[in-house]
């Protein structure tokens, strides 16, 4: 049931990050692009937890233009509620077209891998046997991500980071719209950790895999 299941999610994949970028990303017009993404997601992407910017290094191309997308179309960050959503729906606003998006997509898929600022602390043991029993197939073993079933990074976001988008995805606050496919995934995954304990544990654990 498993393979079936993580097939499935490839052919889903294949056929949605086709059209995940609508233009090919020039890093280096990107770069000026980005100037507005520094207040909230430093300098060099590794972002300020203070401000509630996570890290964006490490993630694919594909998978940033998405999530710009998504704040752009207001798939993600138009409740009022989410009061950081709502800052980058309308910070997205600025990137005025889809080459915009795809350039500022390529510079920061460029920059490198930073670890998380801000760990949380938790029972990591059970962290990860939450992780590896629900987590891993997507997101890989170490947190790596997999570009080939959509699956973001998550070793080096900072541990706020991480626990807000659980509650998130739990609460529905996240992955609620009908055309956010993987968010509506984790939204149903998050709901199999029932307590805060847990997650708390689970976002213990990501944030040491980044050593």
């Amino acid at each position: 049931m498993k393979i079936f299941f993580g097939l499935k999610l490839m052919l889903i994949g294949a056929i949605f990050s086709s059209n995940a970028l609508a233009a090919q990303g020039n890093a280096e017009a990107g770069q000026a692009q980005y100037a507005s993404c520094v207040l909230c997601h430093g300098q060099n992407g590794e972002g300020k937890p203070s401000a509630g910017g996570p890290a964006l290094t490490g993630q694919s191309e594909e998978y940033l233009a998405r999530q710009i997308g998504h704040f752009k179309r207001g798939i993600r960050g138009a409740d009022a509620t989410d009061i950081f959503g709502g800052q980058m729906r309308a910070m997205s606003s600025t990137l005025s077209s889809d080459q915009a998006v795809a350039d500022v997509s390529a510079y920061i898929a460029a920059m490198d891998v930073t670890g998380p600022i801000e760990k949380t602390q938790g029972d990591t043991a059970k962290g990860a046997y939450i992780y590896q029993g629900s987590c891993a197939s997507c997101h890989g073993g170490k947190g790596e991500g997999k570009p080939p079933l959509n699956a973001p990074r998550l070793a080096g976001l900072d541990g706020t980071y991480l626990i807000r988008q659980f509650v998130n995805f739990k609460s529905g606050l996240r992955g609620s719209h009908a055309e956010d496919i993987y968010g509506r995934q984790m939204k149903e995954m998050a709901k199999a950790i029932r307590t805060d304990d847990g997650i708390n544990n689970l976002a213990a654990y990501i944030t040491s895999l980044h050593q």
